[in-house]
């Protein structure tokens, strides 16, 4: 979480204290100065996903991250960062039957402060995007906070909350909208729109698949009318979307 004293020189308008990571100080920067009014396609986007040894913010882990580049809505090839990360925790069983990393796999795998600045670099000034995104987030601005003193400040959009929008935009019927029998399921929402299926619960796979469904979802919304940023949180402005 914040803390006390950066809610504090936030709301008398100062910036937060200097890291201890230059980089993360650059992104946070032009992260803060970003104009949120421009078309969807004038962004950079880093699409990105973590693997993880349990889901409880505070007690579990990261380990892997996979990220790709979205530019102009579209995914440049080449420009991606995948990185096992070990633990200081014991992997346990279950998240091993998830994600298929072994101890073994792990056991000469950097910790996640090695990791760190390498991401942030990769990540510097960009729109971040995921599925289910505040997941990922909760666990690298923890890491953030622990090991460089400051979270990222990089505005996240969640393609969980854009395909809601879709639908809704798409389906005049309340009830269709809800339905208990529609998914918001990464891979369920890729074969729906038919997108290219990579393998799941793979930290770059699942980046990968998300950035599609960015893209698909981003121009789809955005079809008839150039969408702005802004126009963009305002129309799920009754959801989190994590800025």
């Amino acid at each position: 979480m914040t803390s006390a004293m950066d809610r504090l020189r936030r709301l008398l308008g100062l910036a937060p204290e200097a890291s201890n990571l230059p980089a993360l100080d650059e992104n946070n920067r032009l992260c803060r100065e970003l104009d949120q009014n421009r078309p969807l396609t004038d962004y950079v986007y880093t699409v990105l996903d973590t693997e993880l040894t349990g889901l409880s913010a505070r007690k579990e882990e990261i380990v892997s991250v996979g990220a790709v580049r979205v530019r102009g809505l579209a995914i440049v090839p080449g420009e991606s960062f995948s990185c096992l990360v070990r633990p200081s925790i014991p992997l346990p069983k279950v998240s091993t039957l998830i994600h298929r990393i072994t101890p073994e796999a792990i056991a000469e795998a950097p910790p996640v402060e090695q990791v760190l600045p390498g991401l942030v670099e990769f990540c510097k000034g960009t729109l971040i995007v995921g599925h289910h995104i505040g997941l990922d987030m909760s666990f690298l601005n923890r890491a953030c906070r622990r090991h460089h003193g400051q979270p990222l400040a990089n505005p996240c959009l969640d393609t969980m909350r854009m395909a809601m929008l879709w639908r809704e935009k798409r389906s005049p019927s309340h009830y269709e909208r809800f339905s208990l029998n529609i998914s918001y399921v990464l891979t369920d929402l890729a074969e729906e729109f038919d997108l290219p299926r990579f393998t799941a619960h793979d930290a770059l796979g699942d980046a990968l698949q998300t950035a599609y469904l960015f893209v698909y979802l981003a121009k789809k919304i955005a079809r008839n009318t150039p969408l702005t940023l802004k126009e963009l949180f305002r129309a799920g402005q009754s959801w989190r979307w994590y800025m």
